[in-house]
């Protein structure tokens, strides 16, 4: 009997509102590693144990996402219940075409915290023995500074010990104090990444990359970097080929939240199970087209 793939995806979880036509708002919870973990754990079933690390509070909305994580399969030993805190908030805006705005209240939310309590110390001393660890510019951005340095030690860590890191670039930038501090922390953890998932328009943003070229030119050591472009093909570079799938077209899309965490999902399970680039990247599309024509960042389960 094969054992099991241990993966643990690093992250935020938000209670998300989805701001209708009528003005009306619909609660749910949502947060790009959260996205790819429930997507992820879908795609591999129970090939794999999947695992979310986080802090939340110790409120009503905590544990009702701890719940819903529970009713997906994921692992919550690796979820902190900080006393007197509370997740972050966010609520999507989506205009005529599907594309969405979000504005954000997370400045108290308990994921700061994550990995600077006493309570956190054998998560971090766990995390190293996982096959796959997965996080975001997301995490880099709400962990804090002191939060950063010790995510960094662990994938050093876990690297030696064999553990393939997955990073998903996603740049929010009111999330940072500055682009320079936002750069520094991305350019410190893409040394010691394996898989590199970088939407181009957030490599634009962040580092001024002009096109796929200089994306793909600024990373000559990763072993593996996909750039996903939009309703464009994804672009790959693995063992030093390239490749090129085209998106898939849907007649209607009525948000996009969501869409390049489950592309991620698909295209990492396809990969964990032995799927060629292209063979991950057409499920990546596949999985992506069906997410972006439902509100909101998950469908519900077949």
């Amino acid at each position: 009997m094969t054992t099991p793939l241990r993966i643990a995806l690093i992250g935020e979880c938000m209670i998300e509102l989805q701001h209708r036509a009528d003005g009306s708002l619909q609660q749910s919870f949502g947060g790009d590693t959260l996205n790819t973990a429930v997507y992820l754990r879908r795609e591999l079933g129970d090939n794999s144990v999947v695992d979310y690390v986080t802090a939340l509070g110790d409120d009503s909305f905590s544990d009702a996402m701890c719940q819903q994580w529970s009713d997906e399969g994921l692992g919550l030993d690796m979820v902190q219940r900080l006393p007197g805190r509370l997740p972050g908030l966010y609520c999507i805006q989506t205009d005529a075409r599907g594309e969405r705005k979000f504005l954000y209240w997370r400045n108290e939310a308990a994921v700061r915290d994550c990995f600077t309590t006493p309570a956190a110390e054998p998560i971090l001393a766990a995390l190293p023995t996982y096959d796959v660890l997965y996080f975001s510019g997301i995490t880099l951005a709400v962990l804090g500074e002191a939060g950063r340095e010790r995510l960094l030690a662990t994938l050093i860590e876990a690297r030696k010990r064999g553990a393939k890191v997955v990073f998903d670039n996603n740049y929010r930038p009111r999330l940072w104090a500055s682009v320079e501090v936002a750069r520094a922390a991305y350019r410190g953890v893409l040394a010691h990444v394996d898989i590199a998932l970088l939407t181009e328009d957030d490599e634009r943003a962040l580092f001024g990359y002009a096109d796929s070229e200089q994306v793909f030119a600024a990373y000559p050591g990763l072993e593996e970097v996909v750039l996903k472009r939009g309703a464009d093909e994804c672009l790959m570079r693995c063992g030093g080929e390239r490749f090129a799938v085209p998106a898939q077209r849907v007649e209607k899309v009525v948000d996009t939240t969501a869409a390049g965490d489950s592309f991620s999902a698909a295209y990492l399970a396809s990969r964990l199970k032995g799927g060629t680039p292209e063979q991950a990247a057409r499920s990546g599309h596949q999985l992506a087209s069906q997410v972006i024509q439902v509100p909101g960042a998950l469908m519900k389960h077949p």
